[in-house]
């Protein structure tokens, strides 16, 4: 698939584990192949780039991208089978609503539309198909005729319909995988967020290059927050709901295996934003997962305050972290050229760089 002076590397790349920064293609051979043969060339082009020659088969890099787009798919299916799950053993029964902010495109004004949904829906629909079918519904006009609308987020609510011991409100999921094919398969291979945690000018943007698949369990008081997290701590899944949602019943399904846990319940250890939760990374059926237990307070100020400027200043923010790794590290941002050109239009001519020869075959 990728090769140094004309020698390809082996095909048959090992398969990285769930603590690994390639945990994402941990299911995906051809992409796992084509990231950990990068990877490689790229340690390799650290003593000099004199020389080089990478290759390209134009197949190979189809399927792997076949294999990204199929992967965080089936990402987003475990993390609502995961939502359900921990949505009956909490609430028992719930109702599900598509939540979508959306924004009008003409006069910027934004808006929230919740629709109901259905477990199938949810388990077999994409979190952005959900939000822009959502949208799709909608006919906006004004004195100047119709309008169109944007979609800004999208996440899936699970609703209590009577109270539960446990103070849980709702529980929520949110897609928080990287939509840049490119950025993402450039921040695993040179492992970003350690770059970020490393560097201590960088270090406070750690959180702009964390992108997981996320659930959010909001309760009443902090208090609740700190005993549901302990509950969830010691949860196991029973064999006969796994196995009504068609769900494995092996021991990487019937328990969460904590990998990180912050607690930013108390004043002191609040962001400056104040936002306020206990915030864990989680394994759970081979993937990784962040879980987020927040009072009821908290959530509601800070979904009053999700406007787009904020999502763009997030988005802004974590493209000047890779802007500023790559300055650098030139070789960062050779392969980020590199990667957009592989998996956005293989029929352009490929980046240059001085040194090294790049060649895509049929």
């Amino acid at each position: 698939m990728v090769a140094e002076s004309h020698a390809p590397f082996p095909a048959e790349a090992p398969a990285p584990t769930v603590d690994s920064p390639l945990w994402m293609v941990s299911r995906a051979p051809n992409l796992n192949a084509l990231v950990v043969a990068l990877q490689r060339h790229r340690q390799a082009m650290d003593g000099g780039w004199a020389g080089k020659s990478l290759q390209f088969s134009r197949a190979d890099v189809i399927q792997a991208r076949a294999e990204f787009s199929d992967m965080i798919r089936r990402g987003e299916r475990d993390l609502h089978l995961l939502a359900n799950l921990l949505a009956e053993h909490f609430l028992g029964t719930v109702q599900r609503r598509s939540v979508a902010i959306g924004e009008i495109e003409r006069t910027h004004e934004r808006f929230t539309i919740a629709v109901d949904v259905t477990e199938e829906e949810v388990i077999g629909t994409t979190d952005i198909d959900l939000g822009n079918r959502v949208l799709a519904r909608l006919a906006i006009a004004d004195q100047r005729g119709w309008l169109r609308a944007g979609l800004i987020s999208n996440v899936v609510e699970y609703e209590a319909d009577a109270p539960n011991p446990h103070a849980v409100y709702r529980l929520l999921t949110r897609i928080k995988a990287e939509e840049e094919i490119w950025n993402k398969v450039a921040d695993e291979i040179f492992e970003l967020d350690q770059l970020v945690l490393k560097d201590k000018q960088l270090r406070h943007l750690g959180r702009y290059v964390k992108d997981v698949f996320g659930v959010k369990i909001v309760v009443g008081m902090p208090e609740d927050a700190e005993r549901l997290h302990a509950t969830l701590q010691s949860l196991r899944f029973d064999d006969e709901r796994l196995t009504a949602r068609q769900v494995p019943a092996d021991e990487e399904h019937r328990a969460l295996r904590f990998i990180e846990v912050k607690n930013y319940l108390d004043h002191e250890s609040r962001k400056r934003s104040g936002w306020s939760a206990m915030k864990s990374v989680v394994a759970w059926g081979g993937r990784t997962f962040e879980v987020q237990v927040q009072p009821l307070s908290n959530f509601l100020h800070e979904r009053e305050r999700l406007t787009r400027e904020s999502h763009a200043s997030f988005k802004s923010t974590r493209e000047r972290v890779r802007d500023e790794i790559a300055a650098r590290n030139p070789l960062f941002g050779f392969y980020r050229a590199l990667l957009r050109w592989l998996f956005v239009d293989p029929t352009t001519d490929p980046p240059m760089q001085d040194g090294v020869e790049v060649v895509l075959t049929d």
